[in-house]
């Protein structure tokens, strides 16, 4: 590590502690020249996710083009932006546990449709009419509808009732 003062490149590490669920590493450094601290974070590298767009592009996995795309449908909604933020992490989190280097585009925005379906049905809607690339009035209105019913999968109905 450089000191960001005068560039020496000794130091020494005065205090180190986990941050952001063990997952984070946050050091406190010395350097040996100057005497001036400085903090380094120290995270794993993830061999890049790849995304699979529709038309058979490949671009990579990114939590910021997630975060945009969800704060997006969000806007002007009672949603705190913790609420998008939480979506967002959980989102990137269980797709980046599930596939090792290519995802389908859809696997994603499925996801995203389902946690903004639990919050808000504006914002699902709003997501939706970008993902599922809506052209007529009727696509709304369709959309809507399919809010209406319940998505309780525990239930079944038992033969002859």
């Amino acid at each position: 590590m450089r000191c960001p003062k005068c560039e020496c490149i000794e130091d020494k590490v005065i205090d180190s502690r986990s941050s952001k669920e063990g997952s984070i590493i946050r050091r406190r450094r010395e350097c040996t020249k100057c005497s001036h601290r400085f903090t380094t974070y120290e995270q794993i590298e993830h061999t890049q996710l790849m995304v699979v767009k529709r038309d058979g592009r490949r671009e990579e996995f990114s939590r910021e083009k997630l975060l945009s795309g969800i704060a997006k449908a969000c806007q002007k909604r009672p949603i705190s932006q913790q609420t998008i933020e939480d979506v967002t992490q959980d989102v990137f989190d269980t797709v980046s546990q599930e596939f090792s280097e290519e995802v389908q585009g859809r696997e994603i925005g499925e996801r995203v449709m389902n946690a903004l379906r639990e919050i808000d049905s504006v914002a699902y809607v709003r997501y939706a009419s970008v993902y599922r690339r809506f052209e007529e009035a009727g696509d709304f209105v369709d959309a809507v509808k399919k809010l209406e019913t319940k998505h309780d999968t525990a239930t079944y109905r038992l033969p002859g009732i």
